[in-house]
């Protein structure tokens, strides 16, 4: 399931745990997504992992490819927050391929994960 959590007016931010599903995105990680587009032109994001990636339907994975693709131009700033070193190197190294600032942050880093997100 997804979660919205509490973020800067800025963000939108989400914790995933369990199952994660097509309808997690369709029901509370689009319409988040495009409102803060919509409000901002830009899009600052937050994912913070209480669940592994193998716990993502291929639904899922879609909407997420499929967010990432509609607002290609958008992506200001995004960070992954897990304990997983590999999601965070992955999430690190994506900023050389992809438009917008992309940063990984271990899970005590949350509050801080936030304010960079934010750009604060």
């Amino acid at each position: 399931m997804i979660k919205l959590i509490q973020s800067p007016d800025n963000v939108a931010a989400f914790r995933a745990s369990g199952e994660v599903t097509k309808q997690d995105y369709e029901n509370v990680v689009v319409p988040t997504v495009e409102a803060l587009v919509i409000r901002t032109d830009e899009l600052n994001f937050l994912l913070e992992l209480d669940t592994d990636l193998s716990n993502f339907s291929a639904g899922a994975w879609w909407e997420d490819f499929m967010i990432g693709l509609k607002n290609f131009g958008k992506w200001n700033r995004a960070a992954i927050v897990t304990d997983s070193d590999n999601i965070i190197s992955f999430t690190n190294a994506f900023s050389y391929i992809a438009p917008g600032e992309y940063k990984g942050f271990k899970k005590d880093e949350l509050s801080v994960a936030l304010l960079w997100v934010s750009g604060k």
